[in-house]
């Protein structure tokens, strides 16, 4: 089988400044779909971060000393959301499916370097409908995205990982908000596209897991991803 290539050399890899420049034109400039995500980024409320290898154990490590320190200073008092966003410049993908697969591989990876529990309000069982993945003891939804994703909106500069926390959207219906912002998303992203992601899907009426990839997965597609004791 033929290996995706990984096409980036050490010598081009664009430093965070130059990322950030990169992502704040693909989301701001070019008008993204997602509003949180420019609300997010015209904050300055983002913590972007660039790993080398995409699908190792070793970044697995380094994502979750990353997404703990995050999770550990993280204001949850505060009603403004702050997005992790992971980075791999040299990484590189001419298939969805190669994508997902090496995402889950990922995800495995940080999984089983993780030492705390898996978030007790959500379920570790991707067939679940209540599943979402947990880092650090917090609920994660993951937005996969690449270059060449089918879903103009998640076609980034560099192949990339977001982790929003669930308790985002949580905090959003407390507020009365998150009905009027998920409905604005899905009208712009339609209006780019000329239809929403169909795999998308509120939580709790289907797994999250067939959303992370942004592929449009079969009806019998399994989720590789398995929990670990």
């Amino acid at each position: 089988m033929k290996k995706e290539p990984t096409a980036l050399s050490t010598a081009s890899v664009p430093t965070i400044s130059q990322l950030e420049k990169e992502y704040h034109q693909f989301i701001v400039a070019h008008d993204h779909p997602c509003i949180m995500a420019q609300s997010v980024f015209k904050m300055g409320a983002v913590e972007l971060h660039s790993y080398n290898s995409f699908g190792t154990k070793k970044t697995a490590r380094n994502l979750v000393a990353d997404i703990q320190a995050y999770v550990d200073g993280y204001d949850w008092e505060s009603n403004d959301f702050v997005t992790f966003l992971a980075v791999f410049p040299t990484a590189h993908f001419t298939s969805e499916t190669a994508f997902e697969k090496q995402l889950w591989e990922q995800l495995q990876h940080i999984h089983e370097s993780d030492t705390k529990a898996w978030d007790e309000t959500v379920s570790n069982n991707p067939e679940d409908d209540t599943f979402s993945f947990s880092i650090a003891g917090k609920a994660f939804y993951i937005v996969g995205m690449h270059p060449n994703s089918s879903r103009i909106a998640r076609q980034t500069p560099y192949v990339t990982l977001a982790f929003n926390l669930h308790w985002q959207f949580e905090k959003l219906r407390k507020m009365g908000s998150y009905d009027t912002v998920k409905q604005r998303i899905r009208e712009r992203d339609k209006a780019l596209q000329g239809s929403i992601n169909p795999m998308l899907e509120d939580f709790g009426s289907s797994s999250e897991a067939r959303q992370y990839s942004g592929r449009k997965t079969e009806k019998e597609w399994k989720c590789p991803f398995h929990h670990t004791s």
